[in-house]
């Protein structure tokens, strides 16, 4: 009889990354714990920190790999119907409406209270976002439907915006949230980058709830 092959580092790693996105969704991000996490992969708990330092560090390399299988960006990238603008709503709306990642998100806001995670967050959104929000803007300028003079400093500001936004890391009630945002939108405005429309109301609305329950529960 033919005996199991054993599991590569790659399936371990990616094991792990799965079943902490289900344990997560269903139970919490608080309420599971890394022996909850080797338990329903069959694992020892040493095993997991052979591939992650921590439970902050797993819901990071989550949060990254849930946005690489369904970037927004590369789903608005070939559309000939949308011009630069309405690609950058899309993206924004695309964003808003995976409810699992969200979700995974505001649970992930509380991490950010440590330096190290926070400085590797704004780290990958730089390297990682900023070169997609300009190549948006880019194109916006192009077709005339975005009229800026600062296309690379916007797409420098906008990876940052959320961290500002969080009352995990500048506290703030749920009011201040929406101040914030409302402040966001209209800063972009007068920049040339008339972002917000009615279709984002609504998820202005549930983000500022959402990240303030997430600041008063951590």
């Amino acid at each position: 009889m033919a005996r199991p092959g054993k599991k590569t580092p790659e399936a371990w790693r990616q094991e792990i990354l799965d079943a902490a996105k289900e344990l997560f969704v269903s139970n919490g991000y608080a309420e599971t714990s890394v022996s909850d996490i080797m338990n329903a992969v069959g694992g020892a708990k040493g095993v997991f920190y052979r591939y992650f330092q921590s439970k902050e560090a797993l819901m990071h390399a989550l949060g990254n790999q849930m946005f690489f299988e369904n970037n927004p960006f590369e789903l608005v990238r070939g559309r000939t119907d949308l011009n630069g603008l309405e690609k950058i709503r899309a993206v924004l709306l695309l964003n808003s409406g995976d409810e699992t990642r969200n979700g995974i998100n505001l649970q992930a806001a509380s991490i950010l209270k440590d330096p190290q995670i926070l400085a590797a967050a704004v780290d990958e959104n730089r390297r990682v976002l900023t070169p997609l929000w300009q190549e948006l803007l880019e194109e916006g300028r192009r077709d005339g439907s975005i009229k800026t003079e600062y296309a690379r400093e916007l797409s420098e500001l906008l990876p940052l915006v959320n961290f500002w936004l969080l009352p995990q890391v500048f506290p703030g009630a749920e009011a201040d949230v929406r101040r914030k945002y409302r402040f966001v939108m209209e800063v972009l405005a007068c920049m040339g980058l008339p972002v917000f429309d009615g279709a984002l109301a609504e998820y202005a609305e549930k983000f500022a709830a959402g990240v303030s329950r997430e600041g008063r529960e951590a």
